[in-house]
């Protein structure tokens, strides 16, 4: 059993709050760990920041900032120097109260997106529109839905920074963060980040539970952002594919390009691609994005089996209206939650039942490291033929013709 010294940052339950913390290498030595590592919290003020908790973590190279206020996203980060994350058109973090999500047609979530990583779910996620189903008592039921769902901006119910005893002494922050209300699905995510010092890796445990007494519905995408300088003309994108489609006749536009990235250009409008990859014996997978060099990396790795739908989203514009490219595991692809749900890409929790996955994001800073995880990826893609579909394909995207 894993043993651990924690601090209690937030517990709404038992009404603690800690306005400052702050640990490090200095005052909790850790035998053979010779990394100046640190946790600490502060609140922001000033702006549309004004209220909210971060939690910045640096394990001595890599360093990252999560935000409780905001379903425990992960906004900024750096490695060795290099920026993670990107610059996105909007002076963030963004305190939740100033985002109303029904605003311009129910697609103001985005008036507070500036995270590095940030969750769509739990309940629905998706472009928004009215969603029509039957329910249990064959009662037909209608809800509106907004963009990718409540969760990133529900603030956490409770923090909890650990620091394990034992090698190699990871450095973790857990948070819990509610979704629900009366006559809608009570989902609790339960999140772990976990980092080693010295360590090019975050490891993030995720825990989805249904605290109701019915069946519940659940979709969660992990939206990953990354924009410069692993973000560039002639940067790749490069995972082993079992299968990949367009998700629009935009999209469609761009297949021959599929792996590579343009500068940024005014106007560009979005592409998204939907991915099904190839695991290896354990279910397995990633993806890497690339520099142009091939000398900078971001790699994520995930199960297959927990997060079976990849999508990669290019928004290539101009720097000022947000250069960015979305790698995103999840357990769907980005349609509306009705064409999913008939396609059996909705998960369904029984009462008291919980969905989990374990995943990571490690950074590259060397063409040795990039060379070696593409030699994992060519390995695995030896297995299959990749098939790629120029065109929507109609079990993929609702916009298939």
């Amino acid at each position: 059993m894993k043993r651990y010294q924690s601090w209690t940052l937030t517990d709404v339950r038992h009404d603690v709050w800690l306005d400052r913390f702050d640990t490090d290498a200095d005052q909790f030595p850790l035998p053979g760990v010779n990394a100046d590592w640190a946790i600490r919290k502060r609140t922001l003020r000033g702006g549309l920041r004004d209220g909210i908790d971060l939690v910045e973590v640096h394990n001595g190279a890599l360093s990252f900032s999560i935000l409780p206020t905001r379903g425990m996203g992960l906004w900024h980060g750096r490695y060795k120097g290099i920026h993670l994350g990107w610059k996105a058109p909007v002076a963030g973090p963004v305190h939740p109260k100033f985002v109303n999500i029904a605003d311009r047609g129910d697609i103001g979530w985005l008036t507070g997106f500036d995270e590095w990583l940030c969750r769509c779910g739990l309940a629905f996620n998706g472009p928004p529109g009215e969603d029509v189903w039957t329910d249990r008592h064959g009662r037909q039921r209608k809800e509106k839905l907004t963009l990718h769902g409540r969760i990133a901006n529900q603030p956490a119910s409770r923090v909890e920074a650990r620091v394990s005893l034992d090698a190699p002494h990871d450095l973790s922050i857990v948070g819990v963060v509610e979704e629900g209300g009366l006559f809608y699905p009570h989902l609790q995510l339960t999140t772990t980040y976990a980092t080693a010092p010295g360590s090019n890796r975050i490891t993030i445990h995720d825990r989805v539970d249904n605290r109701g007494a019915q069946e519940a519905e659940m979709q969660l995408l992990y939206h990953c952002n990354v924009g410069q300088p692993f973000l560039e003309a002639g940067s790749r994108v490069t995972a082993p594919i079992k299968e990949v489609s367009p998700i629009s006749a935009r999209a469609a536009e761009g297949i021959d390009t599929l792996e590579a990235y343009a500068g940024p250009a005014a106007g560009f409008a979005e592409q998204v691609y939907c991915y099904e990859l190839l695991g290896d014996g354990g279910g397995r997978t990633l993806a890497m994005l690339t520099n142009h060099a091939q000398d900078k990396g971001m790699v994520l790795r995930f199960g297959a089996r927990e997060l079976p739908c990849f999508t990669v989203w290019k928004n290539t514009g101009a720097l000022e209206d947000g250069y960015v490219t979305g790698m995103e595991p999840a357990t769907n692809f980005p349609n509306f939650k009705s064409f999913e749900r008939q396609q059996g890409r909705v998960v369904l929790l029984p009462p008291g039942g919980h969905w989990e996955a374990t995943w990571s994001i490690e950074m590259l800073d060397s063409k040795s490291a990039v060379v070696e995880t593409l030699a994992e990826i060519v390995q695995l893609q030896s297995h299959a033929k990749a098939i790629i579909h120029r065109q929507p394909q109609p079990k993929i995207s609702a916009q298939a013709k």
